[in-house]
């Protein structure tokens, strides 16, 4: 199986659906040079049409991508970082996610909101955010957060092929991480886990970049004799919390790992469910493992001071074991 970066598969799962729906369009801010490389080459081969370069307007871009899919179309609205997102709020929140309830089914809305998510590349507060989890809260709309290249590209089709509107986030540290793609057709179905790494000590759940501290984490314990298992989410919302009770049951301990800050975070809403539906099964209490709780920093050093470390998860797994 050939071996591709995260952000050629992004390429490839945008070029695909293209090709196969003439209703798919791309719109957003420098679509057609592509930015983040995510988007690049797409303008040559479908031209003006179907990759249009937007003014620098979030409100506005993510409002002419609902207004495009309410009426027939399959529009991915790129809004660059997920900071951006906060410009927009107004359109996502009220808007894409309210529709189709409010008009009673009458209407899809069928719009992929495509940003870069975090941290890593010490790009300043406004660049580094996470935003996953205001995303989270809001009803009736899909929330995806990849890891590896074949599940962004899985993923990513079926976010573009999904009736309703789907928050697509991109870690905007993976950008380069390389690994197993197919050449031939395959979706990912959304609000599914995976299993990312078997155990039986300790359950650690994780999403997008933060699924490969826990991964070097539990490679750090296993050589301590301590077995822990890693659950890759790939969606938030809906989230998988069968597939992470029946790991919490096997093991007992659970660990949430999250980079965002700690309250009302993601990994909030994975502890509560595992108190209140795994209670018995639990063998120690629940931990969590975020950012530090202060604005993401632009030196590099802070930065990494900031964002959930392995070192932490260690000690977070060692607390459960206690």
């Amino acid at each position: 199986m050939p071996r591709k970066t995260y952000i050629a598969a992004v390429q490839e799962a945008l070029a695909e659906e293209m090709r196969r729906d003439p209703q798919v369009l791309l719109i957003g801010e420098d679509v057609r040079i592509g930015v983040f490389a995510g988007t690049r080459g797409l303008h040559a081969e479908f031209g003006d049409k179907r990759v249009i370069d937007t003014p620098i307007s979030e409100l506005a871009v993510a409002g002419a991508g609902i207004g495009a899919a309410v009426t027939g179309l399959r529009p991915v609205v790129d809004l660059m970082f997920g900071t951006f997102m906060f410009l927009a709020f107004d359109q996502i929140a009220n808007q894409a996610g309210a529709m189709r309830y409010m008009y009673g089914g009458q209407t899809n809305v069928p719009v992929v909101f495509m940003t870069q998510n975090g941290a890593g590349s010490s790009a300043g507060h406004h660049h580094s955010q996470s935003v996953h989890q205001f995303f989270m809260n809001m009803p009736q709309i899909k929330v995806v957060l990849p890891s590896t290249p074949y599940d962004v590209k899985g993923l990513l089709k079926s976010a573009i092929r999904d009736e309703n509107p789907v928050i697509f986030l991109n870690s905007l540290s993976l950008g380069g991480k390389r690994g197993a793609v197919p050449d031939e057709e395959y979706l990912v179905p959304l609000g599914v886990a995976d299993i990312k790494r078997a155990g039986n000590d300790v359950s650690i759940c994780a999403v997008g970049s933060a699924v490969y501290t826990a991964l070097s984490a539990a490679n750090a314990l296993a050589k301590e004799g301590i077995d822990a298992e890693v659950i890759d989410l790939r969606t938030l919302s809906p989230w998988d919390s069968d597939a992470v009770l029946e790991s919490v049951r096997k093991t007992g301990r659970f660990v949430a790992v999250d980079e965002s800050f700690p309250t009302c975070s993601a990994a909030s809403e994975w502890a509560a469910t595992v108190a209140e539906r795994a209670f018995h099964d639990l063998k120690a209490p629940v931990q969590r493992v975020n950012n530090k709780d202060v604005p993401v920093p632009f030196s590099p050093v802070l930065e990494k001071a900031v964002l959930p470390s392995a070192e932490d998860v260690i000690a977070a797994v060692r607390r459960t074991l206690e």
